[in-house]
């Protein structure tokens, strides 16, 4: 489908709302024009007065002058002075494609690239273009790539997608706005009527009479009713701007492939969604580590770190890629899934131009440590900037879990201060072993139908590894509370505990096999084996904590 005949649809639709809002109203008019002439009195005054409330909500969402603009993401903004290379790039791209090039290059925080245009006269007439253009993207991607993801979002300025979006965004909002009118009205009604039930089941209740139950089913029904139209309409209106979006995007695709190469566009689309994960997990397990402690990573590092890990990971042998999305991420995503994208690209013949390897697109930046500094002013709160900085990543690592070893609570915690009606202590629990309930103890841990129903020496298999992993996070808390404890930062694995303390001469002989140097952890691995033995012995764990006047809990 062409421009002409997108644009002629996104009127169409857009048409059909001051359509029905007519039609609504003209039924409305009629039905006073009814009322008036066969019912007089109070009775005729309440349905007129309805209808012209009912009547507001529709005039309301037909005259809104003008479509909202979109907010701009936060980010850096860059002017050609700041990044030249970066510049460059976007208007060689542009002449390439055969269009004017963005007037504003933002910077995000996002796993994204996005253009967008403000257009005037619902269209009609061009507006200012702007490209959003996240960082994450020039750490993970090549240049060869970015270039690829570069003319894909060209492709939608040449098609006129920038310009067409102001007549889809218009109707969805309008009628978006009409919805939630009439549902504000509902709720105030229901509001109304919950509260003068709630006060006459007051007055009997004073009265020494029973109170009827609330009920507010009834109340707001016409305004619900008018709902659900606008509703039936707006789904109709979606699916059908949404199956020109999914075409848009198709559109694009294939003009990245003629402009970037077949490779660059079709490796890009395969790497992004893997992007997307790892940068996910980054935030969560490294950017945002000492937010629990108000501390942040070394200036610049909140995203910079993206880099390290990728860096890091990359050395490692490569884990089999996830399969690509066969599916939109819902019924009203505008892009289509992935996979069929990547499938239509790949399947265009071979246009010779493989995808370079190359470096990361980040260096296309002129100073990467500023612009990620930056970042983090345009990005991150007021509140979260005030906190103070780690000096390293290692410094922010110790401080977190320093933070979340003492508030460790694990099943067996709450088991054991169940059973035995005290504070769960580690102490409380190697004295429940000592007496031989460990096994009652664990009936009362969180099990599965099938562990629930064993017995004996099953039973005892079954709940082994659970209760191995809340011990060793109990005596990990222990030597945490007691300075013994260290952590080893990685930017290629989960963080390593280290314990500092000495090997008892009397630990146990296998204390060695699971570590070459039969050092600390070995030594706790042994211990916590033997007291979850089914002829437990506490003894080696007791000899490996150091004493202290009160345990930690």
């Amino acid at each position: 489908m062409g421009a002409t005949l997108r644009a002629l649809r996104a009127l169409v639709l857009l048409c059909g709302f001051y359509l029905l809002s007519l039609l609504l109203l003209a039924a409305l008019a009629g039905a006073d024009a009814a009322v008036v002439s066969w019912v007089h009195g109070p009775a005729g005054i309440k349905i007129v007065a309805v209808s012209v409330l009912l009547a507001v909500p529709v005039v309301r969402g037909m005259f809104m002058l003008r479509t909202p603009r979109g907010e701009r993401p936060p980010g850096v903004e860059v002017a050609e002075a700041d990044e030249p290379r970066l510049w460059a790039l976007v208007r060689e791209l542009a002449a390439a494609t055969g269009t004017r090039a963005p007037d504003t290059i933002v910077l995000t925080a996002d796993v994204n690239a996005a253009v967008s245009e403000d257009a005037r006269l619902l269209g009609l007439r061009p507006g200012p273009r702007l490209l959003c253009l996240g960082v994450p993207l020039l750490t993970g991607l090549t240049e060869a790539q970015l270039r690829g993801v570069l003319a894909h979002e060209y492709g939608h300025y040449t098609g006129g997608d920038t310009r067409l979006s102001a007549l889809v965004v218009r109707g969805r909002v309008q009628i978006a706005r009409v919805i939630e009118h009439f549902h504000e009205k509902a709720d105030g009604k229901v509001a109304a009527e919950r509260g003068r039930q709630e006060k006459a089941a007051a007055k009997r209740v004073a009265k020494g009479k029973k109170a009827k139950e609330v009920d507010t089913a009834g109340a707001g029904v016409t305004y619900r009713m008018m709902a659900s139209v606008y509703t039936l309409y707006g789904n109709l209106y979606l699916r059908a701007s949404l199956s020109t979006a999914r075409a848009q995007e198709y559109a694009a695709d294939r003009a990245a492939a003629r402009i970037a190469g077949r490779d660059a566009i079709a490796s890009a689309l395969r790497e992004i969604p893997a992007l997307s994960a790892s940068h996910d997990f980054y935030l969560d397990s490294y950017a945002t580590l000492g937010l629990p402690v108000r501390l942040l990573p070394p200036r610049g590092e909140f995203f910079g770190g993206f880099a390290r890990l990728l860096a890091a990971r990359a050395q490692e042998p490569a884990e089999p890629r996830p399969e690509l999305p066969t599916m939109p991420a819902s019924p009203y995503d505008s892009h289509p899934p992935i996979a069929e994208r990547v499938r239509r690209i790949e399947a265009l013949p071979d246009d010779g131009r493989a995808a370079e390897a190359g470096g990361p697109a980040l260096a296309l930046l002129t100073d990467a440590e500023k612009t990620l500094a930056a970042l983090e002013d345009a990005v991150l709160s007021d509140e979260i900037l005030g906190y103070p900085r780690a000096a390293a990543w290692q410094e922010l690592l110790d401080a977190a879990m320093v933070r979340n070893m003492s508030a460790v609570r694990t099943p067996l915690h709450r088991a054991l201060a169940e059973y035995t009606g005290q504070p769960a202590t580690l102490s409380a629990l190697l004295d429940v072993v000592d007496d031989g309930r460990l096994w009652r103890l664990a009936e009362r841990l969180p099990l599965s139908d099938e562990a629930a129903a064993a017995k004996g020496r099953v039973f005892r298999e079954f709940v082994r590894p659970r209760l191995r992993s809340s011990l060793r996070t109990m005596v990990l808390a222990e030597f945490s509370a007691r300075s013994q404890l260290s952590w080893e930062f990685s930017w290629s694995r989960a963080a390593a505990a280290r314990l500092t303390g000495p090997v008892p001469h009397d630990a146990p002989d296998d204390a060695t096999d699971d570590a070459p140097d039969g050092g600390p952890e070995a030594a706790l691995e042994a211990a916590v084996n033997a007291a979850l033995a089914d002829r437990p012995d506490t003894a080696p764990l007791r000899a490996l904590l150091p004493p202290a006047a009160t345990p930690a809990v």
